[in-house]
């Protein structure tokens, strides 16, 4: 079957095809960053705070009462419904590229054999869309996926949470019923495919405090405890 793929012209052609479809919208990322993007909207973007989170460190718990204490809407996994509803993609295929590492195998290939996969560069254009047409809304708390990137920072308080490894191993077991070997395991992989997605699509560090207007340590101050810090670190901004 291997050999056939190989020797088929047709795939061979089809797939360089969607390899050059692929590197162009690679580059044009790099030209465009997100950023810049959103500064040309900057005038009509609401006030906003973005959450971006190591594995374990209760970043969706946060981000809720952070948003009921100011009365702004949360997007977290919800951005993928919103995005399969607007643009008529299945949600599991949006769930599949979310915050994960480029593949090209998945983007070039994949795509070009089962029409409902959705590479991640159109998984990113479909991203920056709703994200901006939610900031020019309304004021919203949004949760990862490099939305801090993606907005112009003097709008909004960009958030960075942290926590040493033990204590994240820990609160996972708790989450999601693992043992420690597959808390760590889900923990380590986790934070390599948002690493990764943030370098190869915002060209950023994702774990750089310069980034970030506050970083907390979850561990130390609790979930109230940050949610405290963030909002009164938003009203001192004049955010929140």
């Amino acid at each position: 079957m291997k050999e056939q793929t190989h020797r088929d012209p047709k795939i061979v052609a089809a797939a360089e095809r969607q390899m050059r479809t692929w590197a162009q919208a690679q580059e044009l990322q790099a030209r465009s960053p997100g950023a810049q993007v959103s500064r040309k909207l900057g005038g009509t973007i609401a006030p906003f705070i973005t959450i971006s989170r190591e594995a374990g460190t209760s970043g969706c718990e946060i981000a809720r009462l952070v948003g009921a204490q100011l009365g702004w809407e949360v997007l977290d996994k919800n951005l993928l419904d919103r995005m399969a509803e607007r643009f008529h993609v299945p949600r599991s295929m949006l769930e599949s590229v979310d915050e994960t590492e480029s593949n090209w195998m998945h983007d070039v290939l994949g795509s070009w054999m089962d029409r409902r996969i959705v590479p991640h560069e159109k998984y990113i254009s479909y991203l920056s869309r709703i994200v901006l047409a939610a900031a020019r809304r309304s004021s919203c708390v949004f949760v990862g996926r490099g939305a801090r990137f993606l907005l112009p920072p003097e709008k909004g308080l960009a958030v960075r949470l942290i926590a040493p490894k033990k204590y994240r191993i820990e609160q996972i077991m708790k989450c999601q019923g693992l043992t420690a070997v597959e808390a760590r395991r889900w923990m380590e992989a986790t934070d390599h495919g948002r690493h990764e997605f943030v370098r190869r699509f915002f060209h950023h560090d994702i774990s750089d405090p310069h980034s970030y207007d506050l970083v907390i340590n979850t561990q130390r101050f609790g979930v109230q405890g940050s949610v405290d810090q963030i909002v009164a670190a938003a009203r001192r901004q004049g955010v929140g």
